[in-house]
């Protein structure tokens, strides 16, 4: 446990030369989190701030695959400590929403001989400011549900869950966490854009293939999309 640190990810990846095996990195206080597409992620005290750090023999498509991991322990974790599984739901490819609000952020990056970085960001206490581009505005736990958790307490659940999940991609491939993802997912079936810094696609939500790129039926047929920001009209 760290008091404060610029960022998480930041951390893992200048201790990349000692680590190992797998490990986390957990922080009271984050300074310059980072965000998808290299937004800032704000980070008011008393939220939850953590990244683990692995190491994988495997091509970018597969190392991947760890969003959905971290996505769907993340919320296992949450429902097992608010027992409020009803709440939370996943929003293509990895956040977590409760009562349909943001919830968390996960954030995915490589470093040398094969490390991965996966960080976490979750608004226990506080959410942050809306971003103005978002459709919808983060939110916070304890608004939302009434709880309170600390850091330390989600870790010692999503630790775990990160590991089950894990262990059934390794021996199972991706299809039972594409099976449960779906099976959480906000607005499955239902109208959304899928917006690129080059394009916006708007259509149905019909599913997530196998490789775990967006499916969306449109006016112009089927459409894939391996990776967007996505908003909710």
């Amino acid at each position: 446990m760290l008091e404060e640190v610029d960022s998480t990810n930041a951390e893992a990846l200048r201790q990349a030369d000692e680590l190992d095996g797998p490990c986390w990195i957990l922080a009271r206080r984050q300074t310059a989190g980072r965000g998808r597409r290299g937004r800032a992620w704000a980070d008011p005290p008393g939220n939850f701030a953590a990244s683990l750090a692995m190491r994988l023999d495997e091509p970018p498509a597969r190392m991947a695959l760890r969003s959905f991991v971290a996505a769907l322990a993340l919320r296992d974790a949450l429902c097992a400590l608010t027992g409020l599984g009803d709440a939370f739901t996943l929003k293509w490819p990895n956040d977590v929403l409760v009562n349909g609000g943001k919830l968390s952020g996960i954030l995915l990056e490589t470093g040398p001989q094969g490390l991965l970085v996966v960080g976490i960001g979750v608004n226990l206490r506080a959410a942050p400011p809306a971003d103005a581009e978002a459709l919808f505005s983060p939110v916070a736990l304890h608004a939302e549900t009434g709880i309170t958790l600390d850091a330390e307490t989600l870790l010692d659940h999503l630790a775990p869950a990160f590991a089950r999940w894990e262990d059934r991609l390794r021996r199972e491939g991706f299809a039972p966490l594409r099976a449960a993802f779906l099976a959480h997912a906000a607005r499955l079936g239902e109208r959304i854009e899928a917006r690129t810094p080059s394009v916006t696609r708007a259509g149905r939500f019909e599913t997530i293939d196998a490789s775990g790129a967006l499916v969306l039926a449109t006016r112009e047929g089927h459409v894939t999309v391996p990776a967007a920001d996505i908003f909710f009209p």
